[in-house]
């Protein structure tokens, strides 16, 4: 159960990708430099810790199932990759069959994938929806954050070479969010799909599928 909390979150990463500017009215009022961790307000604010752990629980089931699936895949990979690593250091290994090992392993790996994503899909899409409703929050709370804090221009953390706690607006961020998206729903229509697609068809499975949930961050 250690990467549901990574992997939840990996549906957030398109919401960290860059920081919001603010008007030009308010940067020219504005313009002490702050930094903001955007993944990190949306895991922190009370609406997906809410909708994390309801996903826990109702997919719970669903989660076990991929959780003991992926043991058992990792099992049966192990000793191919073990293998794998003792041909390569015998001395001249041959190339050939290093390669056709390689190929086997990793056909192995991504039909693995391929189970558990078809198995995860439903507890992905629970991710996706609840994470979308907060995005749509993000940029308004983002900005009230910078007017409060009288910040005229954010970086992200690794952006800046070093900076004062007191720069890091991402706690405002989370406080603007709590306030503005206390909760979401995370059972997504029948023709949801993720990006905010509306269709009659069913999304297909996610090309980076969450994995089994984690007990918490």
């Amino acid at each position: 159960m250690k990467t549901l909390t990574k992997a939840l979150l990996l549906a957030a990463a398109p919401l960290a990708t860059a920081a919001a500017l603010p008007s030009l009215a308010h940067a020219q009022a504005a313009t002490e430099v702050g930094v903001a961790n955007l993944e990190e307000a949306v895991g922190k604010s009370n609406a997906w810790i809410l909708a994390a752990n309801q996903i826990r629980t109702t997919y719970k089931a669903q989660i076990d199932a991929v959780e003991a699936r992926s043991k058992v895949l990792s099992a049966e990979l192990q000793p191919l990759i073990t293998a794998f690593q003792a041909a390569q250091r015998a001395p001249n290994p041959n190339q050939a069959s290093l390669q056709q090992q390689a190929t086997a392993i990793q056909a192995k790996q991504q039909a693995a994938q391929r189970e558990l994503a078809a198995m995860s899909i439903n507890f992905d899409r629970a991710t996706a929806y609840s994470q979308e409703q907060i995005a749509a929050k993000l940029d308004t709370a983002l900005k009230a954050a910078m007017v409060a804090k009288k910040i005229g221009i954010v970086l992200q953390p690794q952006a800046a070479i070093s900076y004062q706690p007191a720069r890091d607006i991402t706690p405002d961020i989370v406080a603007q969010l709590n306030a503005t998206v206390p909760t979401v729903n995370i059972t997504p229509p029948a023709n949801w799909q993720p990006g905010g697609q509306q269709g009659a068809a069913a999304p297909a499975a996610p090309a980076t599928a969450p994995k089994p949930a984690a007990t918490g961050r």
